[in-house]
């Protein structure tokens, strides 16, 4: 696959990773808070949510996720009665006072709040504040106590069971969006998932498709030990608690930000209108952006025996298919069946128009660029099975062995299951997203060594054998041990010294 000229940034590094280093004096400190400040701070805050629990029950009584909820005076009650419950947990949990910059606009006037960057649990607290409704997957409301009161502000509910929930989930949006401040407005964290933040991450559109006026809402956590950030590779959620509890004082602001109007054109192009709010919140937070999305996160932190050494052409790869509708699509059942079809060419290359037909869309520029990826002799055709390779490495970055199977499927003649060193390499290139593998290291390491053949079974069997396989066995351009080739004996296992 052709490295792309402008792949996805990376600005401050992985968003998806978050590593603590402590100094000696922050590790005396958390000691010390562990056994006197942190079981106080426990005990307080798990029990003014559990006094909390009974207030939002009662209210949830006889309430209907789908009909306007006229605020009675008790519900007003126990409402003020929340936001105090709810604040004194978050002032026993180390944030003693909240900075709020800017002021929050009616809900008749902005029915949805975007809020980001968007990077712990933490952010909760201008959501209790304001008793602003959400979107959470409907398993949330199943968690013990929490669930009540996640019920209690009438969120907007996914199903993730639900092969249409992301369509349902948007009309339910606009649907409160447009009662004319009827419901609660809806805080949005348009990211859709956790990030370290080191840059804003693009926007999910979903915020954005009703078209009507949104306040950007900002985050900052300004504490000099970041304790509060919670992503997909670091400390778990205990962890987080713990060390954010054995701080003396957590600092938060929150800033609104002037409400953003779109234009026509922004109205008529949600992605578009979601940019240029990324944008504006990422001048205020002075941040950079970073074209990464949700659908990356995989992508990134992939691991397994082959996982992805480079990302960049399989980053942008992604995005284009993600734009075509391809990446939600894809089942294994197509990507079986996508095989199937792709070995019935025999390695036959593909025009445009007839990529189109293979993957039943019509061409349009983007699915232009995504053949263009593939054509590496810049004859305007392509071999189709390395498209399918790409398509199942993004799909399921972590199951690299059911993608390396699938591609021995396309390749193998004659039903014996062995494919060629030089068709093995150009799977690996597109799999681990790099140039030039060799793979004389590999083929020397067996128990033939005098063919130029290999099967599925004798590949597993030496990656299994020789962990970690992608530096000990390969070689590639760019890559770290440069005397793996020179000496075969660093693939069989008796040699591992990369430092000649």
């Amino acid at each position: 696959m052709k490295r792309s000229n402008s792949p996805p940034s990376l600005v401050g590094g992985n968003p998806f990773v978050h590593e603590l280093k402590f100094t000696m004096t922050e590790t005396i400190k958390i000691g010390l808070m562990s056994v006197t400040v942190f079981p106080v701070r426990l005990l307080l805050v798990s029990f003014l949510m559990l006094l909390a629990w009974p207030f939002a029950f009662a209210a949830s009584l006889g309430g209907s996720e789908f009909a306007v909820d006229l605020q009675s005076w008790w519900r007003r009650f126990i409402d003020l009665c929340l936001r105090v419950i709810m604040r004194a947990m978050w002032f026993c949990g180390g944030f003693h006072w909240i900075k709020v910059k800017g002021e929050r606009a009616a809900p008749s006037e902005v029915p949805i709040l975007t809020v980001a960057p968007h990077s712990s649990y933490f952010d909760a607290i201008p959501v209790t504040m304001t008793m602003c409704s959400i979107v959470t997957k409907l398993e949330s409301r199943n968690i013990p106590v929490w669930g009540t009161l996640i019920s209690y502000i009438r969120p907007v509910f996914v199903f993730r069971s639900d092969q249409d929930s992301r369509r349902k989930t948007v009309e339910e949006i606009k649907r409160r969006a447009q009662s004319g401040g009827m419901w609660p407005q809806i805080m949005i964290f348009p990211e859709g998932t956790c990030t370290n933040r080191s840059g804003l991450i693009l926007f999910k559109a979903g915020a954005f498709i009703p078209g009507l006026p949104v306040q950007p809402v900002i985050l900052r956590y300004p504490n000099k030990l970041d304790t509060v950030t919670w992503t997909w590779h670091g400390p778990g959620a205990f962890k987080i608690l713990w060390l954010t509890l054995c701080q003396p004082h957590n600092s938060m602001e929150i800033e609104y930000l002037p409400i953003y109007t779109p234009s026509k054109k922004e109205r008529e192009d949600p992605t578009l209108f979601a940019n240029n709010v990324r944008k504006l919140m990422a001048k205020a937070l002075e941040l950079p952006l970073t074209d990464l999305s949700f659908d990356d996160r995989e992508i990134i932190l992939s691991h397994g025996p082959l996982g992805i050494y480079d990302h960049r052409s399989l980053l942008r790869f992604n995005q284009l298919v993600s734009r075509l509708g391809l990446r939600t699509g894809t089942t294994e059942k197509l990507l079986e069946e996508q095989a199937r079809r792709a070995r019935k060419l025999q390695g036959d290359r593909l025009g445009l128009e007839d990529f189109g037909h293979f993957v039943n869309l019509p061409v349009t520029d983007t699915l232009r660029q995504v053949h263009d990826l593939f054509d590496q002799r810049g004859d305007g055709q392509i071999d189709v099975r390395h498209y399918v390779i790409a398509l199942s490495t993004t799909r399921r970055p972590s199951k690299s062995m059911d993608t390396l199977k699938l591609a021995f499927k396309m390749y193998e003649s004659e039903g014996n299951g062995e494919i060629l060193e030089e068709e093995l390499a150009v799977i690996l290139e597109i799999m681990l997203g790099v140039e030039e593998v060799e793979l004389s290291a590999v083929f020397l390491a067996r128990k033939r060594p005098d063919t130029g053949t290999i099967t599925y079974d004798e590949l597993q069997h030496l990656i299994q054998q020789h962990p970690p396989f992608i530096l000990n066995c390969l070689h590639f351009r760019g890559h770290p041990c440069k005397s793996c080739l020179s000496r075969p004996g660093s693939c069989n296992g008796h040699s591992h010294d990369k430092d000649d």
